[in-house]
């Protein structure tokens, strides 16, 4: 009998050794699927907006519908929002010498912050714009290091405005257009009152363009606001359960780079596939969806998010957080996956940020697992879209296996992943959120704030949250950090920054290039926008 009972248990334990074996191989040949799919040349980068994002969405969507999930919204699985896209020309933008037209952005073009409209410039030949002469005011300040030409055209065209000139020209004759001025659509500096545009006429066939004073001009500038429309793709797993757990993942990625957000540093226009950033969290977060609707964990709902607008900043779980669908209430908490898919197979480092932010994730989330080195991190913010929800007091989780050289790259390719390891990590969370299951909902605890997933190049830092999505001037503050410097000198969350010393800046890339120019233990001036008021700080970094 007791041979016999023995042959039993391990035949029943080979088989069910079997089947664990099976069912990985066939989790990693999925998410090899997945990722190959959403990381192929044919997507262009996933960029936001892009034909190749809406690609990526039809397949998300198409992986929903097959797991059974719920639509929520107008008959599809897609919530859409816009992207600030910058500025762009329209048209009907001309300039007219002597009734003769101007080539634009080979002869001339206007700046991004020049003020709209259509003016005539010349009357009883007395010239109403205001001239001035590119070389001779750069050849002025060569010497000066805190010289900024934009800074001085804008206050050119503010006195101008003032002294009642209709337009502000810049002339030159130079073979290369000077201090890499050029019509910029990602600028934001706000707009001038009156038009602003460049002339070069060194290789123009018209010999009116070095006599501007002396005949007819006519100036239209006509510039608006470019718009993008990126698509979240959510799905629901509705078990009328009194709470909802929202599992995410951010699909979209950079294109060729359009949106400067690339650090591929050649010459030649690459696709940037991102298959660790994100097709990984992706797959992962389209397996979980298929594992929770056969499961038998019915105590919360579950949603599941793959997010567009990531890489810009958070732009769709921003709007997901600020629009959340009438169907989903009470929120547990959320888990995001990030990069999950370079699993290190020497170290097995897996990273799990936001474990300070509910003191139910002690019991939930272990450090001590057979395959994977967990390393724990408290904070509930971060370079990743499980910052909005934390925003919104909700307990986050955060996934990540780390950076590589490969980050933000075109080498980021699905021939890299790691996807046994990948398979563990999906292990890994499935047990949390099984774990979860008769815990109710979680409480919410504020935790400190993070530093980015790369390594940082600045020298020193604020210590605030900017909201990416922000499309005004200056840099939106959406969170600060308690005993930072921001927080010492006075700044509140809501307030707009507009210029560090001496240093003005319109958007977080400008004042990131503002930041760098100071030193630990130096003090300046900030000021900044809070309602209509601005105000001055003194803040030490």
């Amino acid at each position: 009998m007791k041979y016999l009972f023995l042959l039993i248990l391990l035949t029943s334990q080979f088989v069910s050794g079997q089947q664990k074996i099976t069912d990985t191989k066939k989790l990693e040949k999925v998410l090899r699927d997945h990722i190959e799919f959403l990381s192929d040349d044919k997507l262009e980068g996933r960029r936001t907006g892009s034909p190749g994002e809406k690609l990526a969405h039809t397949y998300i969507s198409r992986q929903f519908e097959k797991a059974g999930l719920q639509k929520i919204g107008s008959g599809n699985y897609l919530q859409s929002f816009e992207v600030n896209d910058g500025r762009s020309l329209t048209a009907d933008n001309q300039l007219l010498i002597n009734n003769k037209p101007v080539q634009l952005h080979t002869n001339y073009f206007p700046l991004a912050y020049s003020g709209n409209g259509k003016v005539y410039l010349v009357k009883d030949d007395i010239l109403l714009a205001d001239t001035f002469k590119i070389a001779s005011l750069l050849e002025e300040n060569k010497t000066n290091p805190h010289f900024d030409l934009k800074a001085a055209i804008v206050e050119r065209a503010i006195s101008a405005e003032k002294k009642g000139k209709t337009a502000l020209i810049i002339k030159d004759n130079s073979s290369v257009v000077p201090d890499n001025l050029k019509f910029d659509e990602k600028d934001k500096t706000p707009f001038l009152k009156i038009p602003v545009i460049y002339i070069n006429d060194k290789n123009s066939a018209d010999p009116q363009m070095a006599n501007l004073g002396k005949g007819n001009i006519v100036v239209t500038v006509n510039i608006s606001d470019k718009k993008r429309t990126g698509n979240n793709v959510i799905g629901f797993i509705n078990n009328h359960a009194s709470s909802t757990i929202i599992l995410g993942a951010h699909y979209d990625h950079l294109g060729y780079g359009e949106d400067r957000n690339s650090l591929y540093s050649g010459n030649e226009k690459k696709i940037h596939n991102g298959a660790d950033d994100n097709a990984s969290g992706t797959a992962a977060l389209l397996e979980l969806a298929s594992m929770l609707s056969k499961s038998q964990l019915k105590n919360n709902n579950y949603l599941f998010i793959a997010f567009s607008g990531e890489e810009l900043g958070l732009y769709g779980s921003k709007f997901f957080v600020e629009n959340i669908p009438s169907q989903v209430t009470n929120i547990n908490y959320m888990i995001n996956m990030d990069m999950i898919g370079r699993l290190n197979d020497s170290t097995r480092g897996l990273s799990v940020g936001g474990y300070g932010t509910s003191p139910l994730w002690n019991s939930l989330v272990t450090s001590n697992d057979p395959y994977l080195k967990i390393k724990l991190d408290s904070s509930g913010s971060g370079p990743s879209d499980h910052t909005s929800f934390y925003r919104k007091d909700i307990p986050v989780l955060f996934f990540f296996t780390g950076t590589h050289q490969d980050y933000h790259k075109p080498s980021d390719d699905a021939d890299k992943i790691n996807y046994a390891g990948e398979a563990q990590v999906i292990r890994y969370i499935y047990n949390i959120i099984e774990l979860s299951d008769t815990k109710g909902k979680l409480s919410f605890t504020k935790t400190r704030e993070a530093a980015s997933m790369g390594k940082s190049s600045f020298k020193v830092s604020m210590g605030i949250m900017p909201d990416y999505t922000f499309s005004g001037n200056g840099v939106f503050v959406d969170g600060v950090t308690d005993g930072r410097a921001a927080q010492k000198a006075g700044i509140k969350r809501g307030d707009v920054i507009l210029q560090l010393g001496e240093h003005k800046f319109s958007d977080v890339q400008t004042y990131m290039g503002a930041l760098n120019k100071f030193n630990k233990g130096e003090t300046t001036k900030v000021k900044v926008l809070r309602g209509k008021e601005e105000l001055m700080f003194d803040i030490v970094f």
